[in-house]
């Protein structure tokens, strides 16, 4: 059954949403999103207000940020109302590397991809004090460079990002950098070398390891898969 448009009480959903995880016999991911699709249909002609309101409900809890997250991504009235007091709203809190990448992959990396928000908030969330910023700005250049996605490469604006972080070695940050330059490969392959001949001196080890095996094997780390 639909949600009706104005009859979202946001705080008492979030609270409904919460002990049916709670209730669920086996709280593993693929339970909770099949839980997730549901109130995604149900709420399909919800208001965007209404569902901002129950996303940041949700995110007081950390383990439901991608739960909130994804319901904002399926929403299109909503998604497509997201912009930068949005989603730094929404993003308030982040602090460990999988909130980071559920927020940074699910919202606000689709939303850069689409222009909803400027090329200048991307970069000041790189030149952030706190890491968990400079990482999704970092992740946020992965959804322009993934085809599954719906990225088709964006070398200037993922460059752009990469050439602010390139001397960070914070272990988060570093490893998102290796990430943000391995899925520009595929685009192209010419100005990731570059990229790396460029700042040799200051990248962390990881990154230029993790990178030239991906440029040369296909592989973040050869003889394993997934990479």
């Amino acid at each position: 059954m639909k949600q009706p448009a104005n009859s979202v009480d946001a705080a008492r959903l979030a609270a409904v949403i919460d002990k049916e995880i709670k209730l669920l016999p086996r709280r593993n991911a693929p339970s909770i999103r099949a839980m997730r699709r549901k109130y995604s249909r149900m709420l399909e002609q919800a208001s965007p207000t209404s569902l901002f309101r129950l996303a940041t409900e949700l995110c007081k809890v950390d383990d439901y940020r991608w739960f909130a997250y994804e319901l904002l991504q399926g929403h299109r009235a909503a998604f497509g109302r997201l912009g930068p007091v949005e989603l730094e709203r929404l993003g308030a809190g982040i602090n460990s590397w999988w909130t980071v990448d559920a927020f940074a992959r699910t919202l606000s990396g689709p939303a850069w991809l689409h222009r909803q928000i400027p090329d200048r908030l991307i970069l000041q969330w790189a030149r952030s004090s706190d890491r968990w910023w400079r990482r999704a700005a970092l992740v946020s250049t992965v959804a322009l460079n993934v085809r599954s996605h719906g990225g088709k490469g964006d070398v200037p604006r993922t460059l752009r990002i990469c050439r602010v972080l390139a001397g960070d070695h914070e272990d988060m940050v570093a490893k998102a950098l290796s990430w943000a330059l391995r899925q520009l490969i595929v685009h192209d392959a010419r100005a990731v070398q570059g990229f790396l001949k460029t700042y040799d001196e200051v990248l962390a080890a990881r990154v230029k390891r993790e990178v030239r095996s991906k440029l040369r094997t296909g592989l973040k780390t050869p003889g394993r898969k997934g990479n």
